[in-house]
């Protein structure tokens, strides 16, 4: 994208006006027009070069509101991104400078990525994979990393900023192409992820919240095996939580692995996924944090889309304190299932449904309200209670949740002129969750309840 001032012109003249002046002052006649001539060639040269080395500028802003008659406290229980009742908020205003590389052909080629993001999601965004006490004996971790997590906003008790991505990517001309990325990425694992613009609901399945890593620090790689198989592997670290959410300058001798396998149809029309990641939990604790994730794309037609996926996750002897256990060391685990169905009415407008089951089997993944949790310092205050220290609660349950919504192209529908409205897209969702308690009757993580109804408004806007 190619951005161009209104002031260019006027400038030019008024560059080219003075040294004109200043020249004829001391009796030098000058070209007007070739002096503006130059000027006008060396600014398009500039902005060609540009355009012709692939760097690319863009991003998207992302808002909503989710309407919940059973809160109490704010928020919406563990739902999280779309995490506060009864109120607009901006969720993602995120922009980024690319310059993506390629994945075949005989030449080497280098390329780049760098996110900014500010909303009420960055809390989930950044790099919080040290958390402010020890996941497996609870001292209290002061120093956490200078990555993102202290740029700002503890004063707007919701509001932040995160960089969830700053990478290099190298293309090596090796087999049939072998793709590198060294820093701080998205995860590759499970099938939803951060940015607003590439999932269908506005609000996430427990799976992608509390079972899988967002982000991660180190390096991956990306090779083409034949025309159905890819595979990925590569090495993260600089996190106390097996690897996952990962910084630069804690924990960095503590890596772990990360692995893939995709087979893809011949006629692409069906895909499955194996993905995963295994490592010591930190540099304190040698035991075992990992998850794997399968995910199933089929089109059971060209307008019908269905995905079904499947999460396990593991942490060995991590302190648990929730609702059933207090100060108990123990081996945790979660799993869950979710499946996603997708139609497309027209090309500007799709419905889709997706329901969940996530068993958070020892309390141990999935707290409510979520934003408390992360917002909480290793002083057991949270910022996102205005500096309260009442913390969020988690129990051994499973989670349930039906979703169902649509994805409407407004501008393409009413025939809107204005080009930078051609993307927009506005999601209305409706959502049930329930939560029912392995072990305890007293755990109702929603404002007080077992369960929960939330219709939610957002919509997404890219440039």
């Amino acid at each position: 994208m190619i951005y161009k001032t209104i002031y260019k012109n006027q400038m030019t003249h008024a560059v080219a006006g003075g040294l004109l002046l200043g020249m004829s002052s001391f009796g030098i006649e000058a070209n007007t027009n070739s002096v503006m001539g130059n000027i006008e060639s060396s600014s398009n040269a500039f902005m060609n070069a540009i355009k012709n080395s692939g760097i690319r500028f863009g991003g998207w802003v992302h808002g909503g509101a989710t309407f919940n008659p059973y809160q109490t406290d704010g928020f919406n229980g563990p739902v999280t991104f779309a995490d506060q009742a009864n109120r607009v908020q901006m969720n993602q205003l995120n922009f980024f400078l690319e310059r993506a590389v390629r994945t075949e052909g005989k030449d080497w080629d280098i390329g780049f990525r760098a996110d900014f993001m500010f909303g009420t999601d960055a809390i989930f965004t950044q790099a919080y994979g040290n958390p402010p006490f020890d996941i497996n004996d609870g001292r209290p971790l002061a120093d956490r990393g200078n990555w993102d997590l202290g740029i700002c906003c503890s004063s707007l008790r919701t509001y932040g900023i995160a960089i969830p991505q700053a990478y290099a990517e190298v293309y090596a001309p090796v087999g049939n192409g072998l793709n590198i990325k060294v820093g701080h990425f998205y995860t590759p694992i499970g099938y939803e992820t951060v940015p607003a613009p590439n999932n269908f609901f506005y609000t996430h399945a427990y799976t992608m919240q509390y079972g899988e890593p967002f982000t991660h620090m180190g390096v991956l790689s990306n090779y083409t095996i034949n025309k159905n198989f890819t595979a990925m592997a590569g090495a993260i670290g600089g996190s106390g939580t097996g690897g996952w959410d990962g910084n630069f300058d804690k924990q960095m001798e503590n890596w772990g692995g990360i692995g893939g396998v995709t087979w893809t149809s011949d006629d692409r029309k069906t895909s499955f996924n194996v993905s995963g990641t295994g490592s010591t939990t930190s540099t304190r604790n040698s035991s075992f944090w990992g998850m794997y994730s399968i995910v199933l794309k089929h089109m059971l037609t060209d307008k019908t889309h269905l995905v079904v996926q499947h999460d396990h996750g593991f942490a060995d002897n991590v302190l648990l304190a929730n609702l059933k256990y207090g100060g108990v060391v123990k081996d945790a685990q979660w799993y869950g299932v979710n499946m996603h169905l997708y139609y497309d009415l027209t090309p500007d407008l799709s419905i889709g449904v997706r329901g969940e089951w996530f068993r958070d089997r020892d309390g141990f993944r999935v707290i409510a309200p979520g934003r408390v949790g992360l917002a909480t310092n290793h002083l057991g205050n949270s910022y996102a209670l205005g500096g309260g220290t009442q913390l969020a609660i988690s129990a051994p349950a499973d989670y349930y949740a039906v979703t169902v919504g649509a994805n409407w192209k407004a501008a393409k529908t009413l025939n809107l002129q204005w080009k930078g409205l051609r993307n927009l897209n506005i999601r209305p969702n409706f959502r049930y969750d329930r939560a029912e308690s392995l072990h305890t009757a007293t755990y109702r993580p929603f404002g007080g309840n077992r369960d929960q109804f939330l219709f939610s408004l957002d919509a997404i806007l890219p440039f």
